[in-house]
């Protein structure tokens, strides 16, 4: 029998319910599971360096869902109003198109690059701290710290120029500010 706590069993008092996203089941459980998952979706175990390593807690399982092309429910589509309207602004984001421009020049970033600055631009005039935009722009599984974050908005300034690279603010031993650039 397996000794990881049920779904019935209470959840260890060490992490706060709020926050618990990953749950231990026992392997008889994961038949309940396949029963929520899309027609012809396949459950296979992921392999063991994919799946975190709690310190002091046993070793988690987890598993992949494939799901075939054909079968996936659609996406949800970005509302074009979501799209930077304002006129005024010289750092413009579309993140229906993932595009963004200065004073009318396109920018070419990587995929880091544009969801930082779109992040930013998305909450302007808002403190981010490094660990914040790590976990929101990377993801939660990423293994790095507040440096990365240092060398993308580097890197992220010298592709908006030297005129505009004051757009994105540090905020001495918090993070970065994006305070729009006006005509």
């Amino acid at each position: 029998m397996a000794t990881t706590p049920s779904l019935s069993s209470p959840v260890p008092a060490a992490v706060p319910p709020a926050r618990a996203r990953l749950r231990a089941v026992d392997r008889d459980d994961v038949a309940a599971v396949a029963r929520l998952l899309p027609p012809g979706a396949t459950l296979l175990p992921a392999p063991p360096d994919a799946v975190p390593v709690l310190p002091g807690r046993p070793r988690m399982v987890g598993y992949l869902v494939l799901v075939p092309a054909d079968r996936q429910p659609p996406f949800p589509q970005a509302d074009p109003a979501d799209a930077t309207d304002d006129t005024d602004a010289l750092v413009r984001v579309d993140p229906v198109r993932r595009t963004a421009e200065v004073d009318g020049r396109q920018l070419d970033l990587t995929y880091l690059e544009f969801e930082l600055l779109a992040h930013l631009v998305a909450h302007p005039d808002r403190v981010h701290t490094r660990d914040r935009l790590v976990s929101t722009v990377w993801g939660y599984g990423h293994v790095g710290d507040g440096r990365t974050v240092d060398v993308h908005i580097a890197r992220l300034r010298r592709k908006l120029g030297p005129e505009f690279r004051d757009a994105i603010r540090t905020v001495r031993r918090v993070g970065y500010k994006y305070v729009p650039v006006r005509r």
